[in-house]
């Protein structure tokens, strides 16, 4: 099949799951919230005492004696045409709310990402090379005590003791507070932006560390290194040459597919920290029953992590076909 054939298959293949996706995830959320004790009203005006018209009035405004199916669909025929609806919360629209908070957390879990993948690389190279040595089994307790530390109780240690107990960094937010945007410097937002950005690059460290001293294990006991070895090869060298080469592409791979948990971390993160993120404004949402942000921040999290999916299938299909071959053999 010609190249141009094959990604015109692809693309459509994956825009096709993306639809599909969105379909089944928008119905579903929004009979989960149809069906659960939310008042839409009663979430909207709070603790304030509204007269029986105007109560009236919000119920119409909201639906809520509209049959499920209907509502359903007058939601969805809004959301293609870009209305996600009003922030009961905010008192803003869905897509300006999510739009404001997206960046803050962008910032977070890109940065959370490419430093976990970074170290998470490197001491699965250093174990690999050193299989079976003090080294490796430090690193693999190491990964294996990560694995199982729950993300808000690090994120709660992190907080006592370096910014409740040492004072090293602010307690949380993203910007000193009282501090108008324009006064907020780059230094600024990098002190708040450290502890949960450690937090949640500590937590993704241990996946791909296990995962690379797989693979370099499994590659320097391959046919081809031990040709090297024989001509002379040895050391860092010989890792460099062969192992790092043929365990990268992998690894990044594997790192796209962990979106889901990286975004999930992040919600948890962006609670303890307070950091002003879209997790923050999720569970936000949940608590004070801000449905029309509740079904947004569920539908941008569902693109999310069909990005990282995509980008980790594009590898997998086009830069690197070995990967496919190698489990179609296992």
């Amino acid at each position: 099949m010609p190249d141009t054939e094959k990604i015109a298959s692809f693309a459509g293949k994956k825009i096709l799951r993306l639809v599909s996706l969105l379909a089944v995830v928008c119905f579903v959320s929004f009979m989960l919230i149809q069906y659960s004790p939310i008042d839409p009203v009663r979430a909207y005006i709070g603790e304030m005492t509204v007269s029986e018209e105007h109560k009236a009035k919000l119920e119409e405004y909201w639906g809520v004696n509209t049959p499920p199916q209907e509502k359903f669909l007058n939601w969805a025929g809004n959301i293609l045409k870009g209305d996600f609806g009003v922030s009961l919360i905010y008192r803003m629209p869905v897509a300006d709310v999510i739009k404001e908070r997206a960046m803050a957390s962008f910032v977070l879990m890109a940065t959370s990402w490419l430093f976990s993948g970074v170290l998470g690389f490197i001491l699965g190279i250093v174990a690999g090379m050193n299989k079976g040595t003090w080294i490796d089994r430090a690193i693999k307790t190491y990964c294996y005590v990560l694995a199982a530390t729950p993300t808000f109780w690090l994120a709660l240690v992190l907080l006592m003791v370096f910014s409740v107990s040492l004072g090293w960094f602010p307690i949380g937010l993203s910007v000193p507070i009282g501090v108008t945007a324009e006064n907020v410097t780059f230094f600024d937002r990098i002190q708040h932006l450290i502890l949960p950005a450690l937090t949640l690059s500590l937590l993704g460290v241990a996946q791909i560390a296990m995962f690379t001293r797989e693979k370099l294990i499994e590659v320097l006991s391959s046919d081809y290194v031990l040709f090297a070895k024989a001509r002379g090869e040895k050391g860092l060298d010989l890792v460099l040459r062969h192992g790092i080469r043929n365990v990268a592409l992998p690894a990044i791979t594997l790192q796209f597919l962990g979106f889901s948990e990286l975004f999930g971390g992040a919600v948890l993160v962006e609670q303890v920290f307070s950091y002003p993120g879209i997790g923050q404004a999720a569970v936000a949402a949940g608590l004070r029953s801000d449905v029309p942000l509740l079904l947004g921040v569920v539908i941008f999290s569902a693109i999310f992590v069909f990005c990282g999916n995509l980008i980790a299938d594009t590898i997998y299909e086009f830069v690197d076909p070995r990967i496919k071959q190698q489990e179609a053999t296992v």
